[in-house]
C-alpha cells in the first residue's frame, strides 16, 4: 500500500484521521462520504471521479486496533473499449490491523504499524487503495452503450486496413526474414486501443 502520499496533504484529509490512542477499548463507527472533491484531492491515478460511502469499524483491543471497511458506491473510470467515462459499481469488505511501534511501517498488506508517539492513523488512503483494487482488471460498458463516435472511428479505421491489406496481397518479398521484419513493425504501429474497439464492433455485428 502507498499510504504515505496522504500525509503530504494532512490539511485536506484531517477529517479522515482516526485518535487510536484516545479511542476506549471496544467498538468505535467512522463514517465517510467519499465525493468528487476527494477524488480531485487524493490525486489517484485509478479513479477521478466517485459517489462512495464508507463504513469504518474501529475495534480496539490491549494489543492492537481492528479496522473493518465497508464500502459501497459509484465511481466513474474510462471504459476499456471506448476510452469514455463509464459507471462502476463498488462494493467491497475490507480489513487493516493496526499496532503501536516507534516508527511508520507496513508489514505485509494488512498490518500497520503507526508511531505511539503520534497515537493516529490517517485513513485517506486506504480508502481509495480499496476501492481502486475492487475494480474490474476488464471494465467495459455494456454492448450498445459505448461511444457512438468512437464505433464509427474504428469503422474507417478498419475499411482503412482492409484497403491496405488488399494493395499489400499483389506485393510478393523475395526475403521470408524481411516479411516478417515488416509484420513485426506494422503490428508495433497500431495503435492498441483500437483492439478493444474491435471487440466491440464484431459484437455489434452479431447482435
Amino acid at each position: 500500500m502507498r499510504s504515505f502520499n496522504v500525509y503530504t496533504k494532512v490539511g485536506k484529509f484531517s477529517a479522515y484521521t482516526i485518535p487510536l490512542k484516545d479511542l476506549s477499548e471496544g467498538t468505535h463507527l467512522y463514517e465517510y462520504d467519499l465525493d468528487n472533491d476527494y477524488f480531485r484531492d487524493i490525486e489517484g491515478p485509478e479513479v477521478p471521479k466517485g459517489n462512495v460511502h464508507a463504513k469504518v469499524e474501529v475495534k480496539k483491543t490491549s494489543q492492537a486496533f481492528e479496522l473493518k471497511f465497508d464500502i459501497k458506491g459509484t465511481i466513474q473510470i474510462i471504459c476499456d473499449r471506448c476510452l469514455e467515462e463509464m459507471d462502476q459499481e463498488i462494493d467491497t469488505q475490507d480489513q487493516l490491523m493496526v499496532k503501536f511501534g516507534p516508527d511508520y511501517a507496513e508489514e505485509g498488506d494488512s498490518l500497520i504499524v503507526v508511531p505511539e508517539a503520534e497515537g493516529d492513523i490517517n485513513i485517506a488512503w486506504f480508502l481509495y487503495e480499496f476501492i481502486a483494487l475492487n475494480i474490474p482488471i476488464r471494465h467495459v460498458h455494456p454492448i450498445g452503450k459505448c461511444s457512438k463516435t468512437m464505433v464509427s472511428k474504428l469503422r474507417r479505421h478498419l475499411a482503412h486496413d482492409a484497403n491496405e491489406e488488399a494493395e499489400d496481397e499483389d506485393i510478393v518479398l523475395e526475403d521470408d526474414a524481411l516479411d516478417e521484419r515488416e509484420e513485426d513493425r506494422t503490428e508495433e504501429t497500431i495503435d492498441p486501443r483500437w483492439e478493444g474497439l474491435k471487440i466491440l464492433l464484431n459484437n455489434d455485428n452479431n447482435n
